[in-house]
């Protein structure tokens, strides 16, 4: 799969082992940064996975922040994006196979390197079961096409 990576500036190190577990599961991984002492905001960085992941140049996006919240709120934000925030790995898994999540956020101040490695594990080999979650899954579809039909009247 094509992962694509990011965080801001308190999660630089966290983002660095999660695109660690990525490569060594086989997937290749484009890391948006930041550098090591670059300030970022989270939303900047947020959207952007969030975007690209909608967009169909990415499989599944991954994200870290300082609690993991701030950046998924910002990638929420994008159209066809389900971003979910775990601290430990069964949520990770479940967010896949229950509610098709297509990115996965971290929190630096919450979880350590090995935990973190573990969600990201959890989620990336996770796969999407349909069937009733299909439903459900549309369900939240319809939901965030009224939203976005209503912002625009």
């Amino acid at each position: 799969m094509r992962i694509v990576i990011a965080s801001d500036h308190a999660a630089v190190e966290l983002r660095q082992e999660m695109a660690d577990e990525a490569r060594a599961l086989g997937h290749e991984v484009t890391d948006l940064g930041p550098a090591p002492g670059e300030a970022v905001d989270y939303p900047v960085n947020g959207a952007a996975v969030g975007r690209l992941v909608a967009a169909g140049e990415y499989d599944l996006g991954l994200l870290a922040c300082g609690t993991g919240v701030g950046i998924s709120i910002a990638a929420n934000k994008v159209r066809g994006v389900r971003a979910v925030v775990c601290s430990e790995p069964y949520s990770a898994k479940l967010s896949r196979q229950h509610n098709n999540a297509n990115v996965l956020s971290v929190g630096a101040r919450v979880v350590g390197p090995g935990l973190a490695r573990l969600i990201v594990r959890e989620f990336l080999t996770a796969e999407f079961e349909g069937g009733r979650h299909a439903r459900r899954v549309g369900l939240i579809d319809e939901l965030e096409s009224a939203a976005a039909e209503a912002s625009l009247s």
